[in-house]
């Protein structure tokens, strides 16, 4: 049996927002700037103090190009931390 702790919103002192993605057609993000987005997301959900996911925002564009419709997300995770970790850099 997997026993998980909750998390009190009480407890939660810092709220870091790591968005993922993009929307902006005339600046699509590269794949080195998709792979740190990701890891950055990954390392406050895992690294010490562990973060946890209290919100999310997903934004959407979409775009003709021509004859052609682009559709872009962007999502927005707020992380919540008991305490801002020390190796996040703003």
């Amino acid at each position: 049996m997997d026993k998980r702790e909750k998390t009190d919103l009480a407890e939660i002192r810092y709220v870091k927002m790591v968005p993922v993605g993009s929307v902006n057609p005339n600046s699509p993000l590269s794949d080195q700037s998709k792979e740190e987005q990701a890891a950055l997301l990954n390392r406050c959900l895992s690294d010490y103090p562990k973060g946890v996911i209290i919100g999310k925002d997903i934004t959407i564009g979409r775009y003709m190009i021509g004859e052609h419709e682009l559709t872009m997300e962007k999502v927005t995770y707020h992380i919540g931390f008991e305490r801002k970790p020390s190796w996040l850099e703003e």
